[in-house]
């Protein structure tokens, strides 16, 4: 995550960090379906306008590094030195995501995400948006006017082997595993790129 510089945007950092750490406590310990936006304010000490100044809804907060991973995702694409190849970098990206998405601590929230229905649609709307936002980065790279089904498919690719890596019983060997084959479709798809 991109540290703030100024005194008045790590002020803002501090509490938006303060709001989702208070949200994620009192959902693991009491349920997300029995926690409250009230709650949720009055546990990090802010008015409830101030935890919609920093997050748009409930389940925003369980997913409180959503842009920072969708700004990855396209730096993974754009920061690229200028004769690497595309998929070796969202490959590198997708397996960073994957590792902290997989460390310590995380399984009791995905079991939370799993058990909710508002969350596993979020979270799949979430994924479409950054899928749609990787394309886009791909496509602006290779001067394309627009994200092409190629390049489309690939950033869906990429977004659900993260998804299924995290799920799996060795998450870097499925990254591994699924990259194969996405570099296999792009190699086939998009020859000449």
């Amino acid at each position: 995550m991109t540290l703030p510089s100024g005194r008045r945007e790590r002020k803002k950092a501090a509490t938006r960090q303060k709001i989702a750490d208070a949200a994620l406590r009192l959902f693991l310990e009491r349920g997300y379906d029995a926690v409250g936006i009230r709650d949720v304010a009055a546990e990090a000490d802010v008015a409830v306008t101030t935890l919609f100044s920093h997050f748009a809804s409930k389940e925003a907060l369980v997913f409180e590094q959503d842009e920072d991973f969708e700004q990855r995702l396209m730096q993974a694409v754009t920061g690229r030195g200028p004769h690497e190849p595309l998929i070796p970098a969202l490959r590198r990206e997708i397996q960073a995501l994957v590792r902290h998405c997989t460390a310590d601590g995380a399984a009791p929230i995905w079991r939370m995400i799993d058990e909710s229905p508002a969350l596993r649609e979020y979270e799949k709307s979430m994924r479409m948006r950054h899928a749609e936002s990787l394309a886009t980065a791909i496509a602006a790279d290779l001067d394309l006017p627009q994200a092409t089904t190629a390049c489309r498919s690939i950033a869906r690719f990429a977004i659900d082997a993260y998804s299924l890596a995290r799920e799996a019983a060795d998450p870097e060997a499925a990254v591994d595993e699924i990259f194969r084959m996405i570099e296999a479709a792009w190699e086939v798809g998009c020859p000449s790129l």
